[in-house]
């Protein structure tokens, strides 16, 4: 659960953003420079959190009154060299920290730290990773708790959408550009997996207002409303307007979550009242939209 440091928002004075260059990190960037907020954009050209020298060359970069968002990492993480990897950048990040502690500091994280459950997962769940993935994110998690001093907030997103992102994973960005290209979309078994998707850009707003309410604690990224990879596939190829096939497919093990993941959002709203979650159609159309009008 999230406790605001200011119960009125307040504006940061800087907000260093690690990781700017990615799918979660650009929006991020591009939600504070809207309102006007200075914003210090890090990302692999700037600082290689590999390097021998990346603890130094961030520690240079941090203000005590920055607000230090958390996002680089090379997800998601599919074996024991990338765990090996997120980790020893995980290291550069907190041997900064040894040598500056900003005001405030927001990791990125991810819901695959918690057990698969039945029930509504919320911020309390059991945190007890059952993929590399989560294991790397928990880890990640540990290591910032114990190398911060100051405020620190986890946001842990589920499965994030948007027409910027260049992962491919199968849901939303898979099934949008295999319609764009009219080509079949193939499901995993009937498509019968139930999830909850959220836009990226509600993902970047509730990090904007965790910044400005100096926000501590947990909080998920999750909207509430589960829906099956068939219905999703559905409507990516009804905002397409193109005659693309949905096809199933034998499955090969057992369906991930014992295809269903459900997430209460009642922590987000008691945070920010104001707030709403994108509704998946809407989310999908604007994706859509902006996948049509991008640049070729």
């Amino acid at each position: 659960m999230l406790n605001h440091g200011f119960p009125q928002s307040a504006k940061p004075a800087r907000v260093v953003v690690l990781g700017a260059r990615g799918f979660v990190g650009s929006a991020t960037k591009a939600a504070f420079e809207a309102e006007g907020t200075a914003v210090l954009a890090l990302g692999r050209a700037e600082i290689d959190l590999h390097s021998d020298g990346a603890a130094d060359a961030l520690a240079a970069r941090l203000a005590p009154s920055d607000t230090f968002v958390v996002i680089s990492a090379e997800a998601p993480c599919k074996d024991a060299a990338m765990l090996g990897r997120n980790i020893r950048m995980m290291r550069s990040v907190t041997d900064a920290l040894a040598k500056v502690q900003p005001e405030h500091v927001i990791y990125v994280s991810s819901d695959a730290v918690y057990a698969d459950s039945m029930e509504p997962l919320n911020e309390v769940s059991c945190a007890e990773a059952g993929s590399l993935h989560g294991v790397m994110h928990l880890s990640r998690e540990l290591m910032l708790k114990d190398a911060v001093q100051g405020q620190l907030a986890i946001l842990r997103p589920t499965l994030i959408y948007g027409a910027a992102d260049p992962h491919n994973g199968y849901g939303p960005n898979r099934f949008r550009r295999l319609a764009a290209a009219g080509e079949d979309i193939v499901l995993f078994g009937e498509g019968e997996e139930r999830r909850d998707h959220v836009d990226v850009r509600d993902v970047a707003e509730l990090i904007r207002l965790i910044a400005w309410h100096k926000s501590k604690g947990i909080l998920n990224a999750a909207t509430g409303t589960v829906t099956s990879f068939r219905e999703i596939a559905e409507m990516t190829v009804a905002l397409s307007g193109k005659a693309v096939a949905i096809k199933g497919s034998p499955r090969q093990g057992a369906m991930p979550h014992n295809g269903y993941r459900p997430f209460d959002p009642a922590a987000t709203f008691a945070a920010f009242p104001a707030f709403s979650y994108t509704r998946l159609n809407d989310g999908l159309a604007r994706a859509q939209r902006e996948m049509t009008e991008a640049p070729k």
